[in-house]
């Protein structure tokens, strides 16, 4: 008789044997006629231009994860304006709380320069020739 963690694992067990029977199958079956232009690297129909091993600029990542940030959140709203009114104005101050924080989120972002395609260089101060310090210390004195 089998444990309901026995049953979870035999299951678990017969999905990663039918994903690795599928993928050998398909590799016995399929044709293999490798030619110059289904090598190549594809980019939405035009000609590649240089190495695919190209490295992107960071701010694409980190525009992306805002935007899926507040993306997220803005669907969150969705639901709050179909039954606000069924919450009275408790649920008109909760979701009016939530827009506040998002629009807090956004003004620390925009301040903070993360919306800024071409950032401006930072400003490194140099450190100018200090004069070499040529006091003396005094000797101490006894008493």
């Amino acid at each position: 008789m089998l444990t309901e963690f026995g049953k979870v694992f035999i299951f678990i067990l017969v999905a990663i044997l039918f994903v690795i029977v599928a993928l050998v199958v398909a590799k016995l079956i399929r044709p293999h006629r490798p030619t110059h232009e289904k090598l190549t690297t594809y980019e939405c129909g035009e000609n590649p231009e240089g190495s695919p091993w190209v490295k992107f600029n960071i701010r694409f990542y980190v525009v992306a994860l805002i935007f899926l940030i507040f993306d997220v959140e803005v669907v969150l709203l969705i639901p709050w304006a179909v039954v606000y009114k069924d919450f009275g104005l408790t649920g008109f101050i909760a979701g009016s709380f939530f827009l506040l924080l998002l629009a807090l989120g956004m003004a620390y972002e925009w301040r903070k320069g993360d919306l800024e395609w071409d950032r401006p260089k930072p400003n490194i101060p140099k450190i100018s020739k200090q004069e070499s310090i040529t006091e003396k210390i005094p000797e101490s004195v006894e008493v």
